[in-house]
């Protein structure tokens, strides 16, 4: 409950980048109560990691320049601490030890060639006095707290080793770990799968009610600020443009602004199942996977012997048909793009068959294999590293051409760009120069210049704002049902699957658990996994709130020994189409 002391005050902020001093948060004002969430909320571009990095100084260092404004720090107290004065010698004591950042790409803001323990060590050293032991105790209980799976083993792990739900459980660990006065949290459960987010935004409520800790959360996931903020205050072109709490803002937005945004955001269990799935397919399964089966090895730490396979996918069987939307749900590391990658043969299988139009992917090589992979295509989570930032548009959607010995007909290429709804101009520019959605269309139009019959979605519009991710998914079904395309779309946001998918497979340590009509495993979840994914989504009105009930620890690894045999899949038919697969849940 917030007591109304204020914690943190920006008065009258303005912040501008760049030699000519250009403004891009005007006249901000913004209190942050102890013991209080406040959601900053608004679309890519709207002022809102500015603001907060402004709070941590850290725009210093991208060129930013805070040109008129306080921010105070324990406004409580009779000479309040303004940060917009201080030097970086005095914020480096803030930073961490009062105020702590989780970001929203924690592969950017983690250390490659540090272990996740050296990190989390030294963040608890740089404020506290432990010594290592006691240090390396607290990291990992706090690994423990954030649902890691196996922390005495992800301690010494890098973090190129870990997926990346996992590596932003590391960013919170690392964050939370000296108990901060104020969390600022940009975007934190955006990677995450519902399971997580649920646990990690209980996590961050709990802890706030116990330190009383004031946290400003910063979120484009209006289901997020339903489920966890006390008040809300809505950015547009650098300003604040409502403010209020949350159930009002809900209730009665007051702003045209607010009102879009909540109209954008997809609703689980409110939105209409596909009407693509109102037919059953009968026409031939495109790409047919039967007992696929990927596995790494696991070595000892000393000898680094093969001692036990990790079974990375385990028996996976299903057939994708042409327009049709199979989705894959489950937790991070639950093995969705180890499948995704698995057929594109970008990591060796162990078993198994994928034909592709009567061709085994998996047996393929040499020129046989490239030529197989113009039918099955990937679009991946971050478009923008997925764009090689030197190339233009042109020379972009040309290279998969060009590789192959063929010329690009620009007729061709500006009928793409405009298929994917791109500006006319777009050829002639630079990655850097389009908006997060824009880029993802051109990794859409890249993935479908060879005319693939699979795309593998791999989710797409995850880092996107509400109402981008809306023209994504509708792009998405437009040009399935136009080019006859098959869609594997991989995702954690059940409100997006429920609005794509046709069919839809639950995987759990490896394995497909449960599959059926979207409709029928959304409203009749048979396997406890499925079950405990669809209680985890976030409401959709603060309303609706209730007291989530702690879910069992994270399932471990799927790390078996050497000569283990899996039973074979035996299922049971609960509905039509509708299959659960029978044995131990863990």
């Amino acid at each position: 409950m917030t007591t109304h002391e204020p914690l943190l005050s920006i008065q009258n902020l303005d912040i501008a980048f760049g030699v000519d001093r250009a403004g891009v948060v005007h006249d901000l004002s913004l209190r942050l109560d102890r013991g209080e969430i406040l959601a900053l909320v608004g679309e890519s571009g709207s002022g809102k990691s500015v603001t907060v990095k402004s709070v941590m100084r850290l725009i210093d260092q991208q060129g930013g320049h805070i040109t008129g404004g306080r921010i105070l720090l324990d406004t409580a107290r009779q000479e309040p601490l303004d940060l917009a004065l201080m030097n970086e010698r005095q914020m480096r004591k803030i930073r961490g030890a009062r105020i702590a950042m989780i970001f929203q790409d924690p592969m950017t803001s983690l250390n490659p060639v540090l272990t996740v323990g050296a990190q989390l060590v030294e963040a608890v050293r740089q404020h506290q006095p432990f010594d290592d032991g006691s240090a390396k105790a607290r990291a990992i209980a706090m690994l423990e707290k954030v649902r890691m799976t196996d922390p005495l083993r992800r301690f010494d792990q890098y973090p190129h080793e870990l997926s990346g739900g996992m590596r932003q459980r590391v960013m919170i660990a690392m964050a939370l770990i000296c108990e901060p006065d104020i969390l600022i949290a940009d975007e934190p459960t955006t990677a995450l799968d519902v399971t997580v987010q649920a646990e990690i935004l209980a996590l961050i409520r709990s802890l706030q009610r116990q330190t009383r800790m004031g946290v400003l959360f910063i979120t484009h996931d209006m289901g997020v600020v339903a489920e966890i903020a006390d008040r809300v205050a809505v950015m547009l072109h650098g300003r604040i443009v409502e403010e209020g709490p949350v159930r009002r803002v809900f209730d009665a937005p007051a702003h045209d602004y607010t009102r879009k945004l909540l109209d954008a955001a997809p609703k689980f269990r409110q939105a209409a199942i596909s009407a693509t799935q109102a037919e059953p397919c009968t026409a031939s399964p495109v790409l047919s996977v039967s007992h696929l089966s990927t596995r790494f090895p696991v070595r000892s730490r000393i000898l680094r012997r093969h001692v036990a396979n990790l079974h990375a996918v385990e028996d996976v069987s299903f057939d994708l048909h042409p327009r049709e939307t199979v989705a894959i749900i489950g937790e991070s590391g639950c093995g969705k793009s180890s499948l995704a990658k698995s057929l594109l043969r970008l990591i060796p299988t162990h078993e198994g068959r994928a034909l592709l139009a009567g061709r085994d992917l998996l047996t393929l090589g040499g020129q046989a294999l490239r030529v197989a992979r113009d039918d099955i295509q990937m679009i991946f989570q971050d478009p923008y590293a997925a764009l090689d930032p030197r190339m233009s548009v042109r020379q972009i959607l040309s290279e998969p051409l060009r590789i192959r010995g063929v010329a690009a007909d620009e007729d061709h290429l500006r009928a793409l760009v405009a298929r994917v709804g791109l500006p006319e101009d777009s050829l002639g520019r630079y990655p850097h120069q389009f908006s997060g959605g824009q880029r993802q269309r051109i990794c859409i139009a890249r993935a479908l210049i060879l005319r693939p019959k699979v795309l593998i979605a791999d989710e797409p519009v995850s880092a996107l704002d509400v109402a981008i991710q809306a023209q994504i998914l509708s792009l998405l079904d437009e040009l399935k049902r136009d080019e006859d395309l098959a869609l594997l779309f991989i995702s954690h946001d059940m409100a997006v699957v429920e609005r794509v998918a046709d069919r839809i497979l639950v995987m759990h340590r490896g394995m497909i658990v449960e599959q059926g009509p979207a409709e029928a495993v959304l409203s009749r979840p048979a396997h406890p996994y499925t079950q405990r994914l669809l209680e985890a989504v976030p409401v959709s009105h603060p309303a609706a709130r209730f007291e989530r009930l702690s879910h069992p620890p994270a399932a471990t690894a799927p790390i078996y020994p050497l000569g283990t045999d899996i039973e074979p899949a035996r299922w049971q038919t609960v509905g039509p189409d509708h299959k659960l697969r029978e044995g131990e849940y863990r």
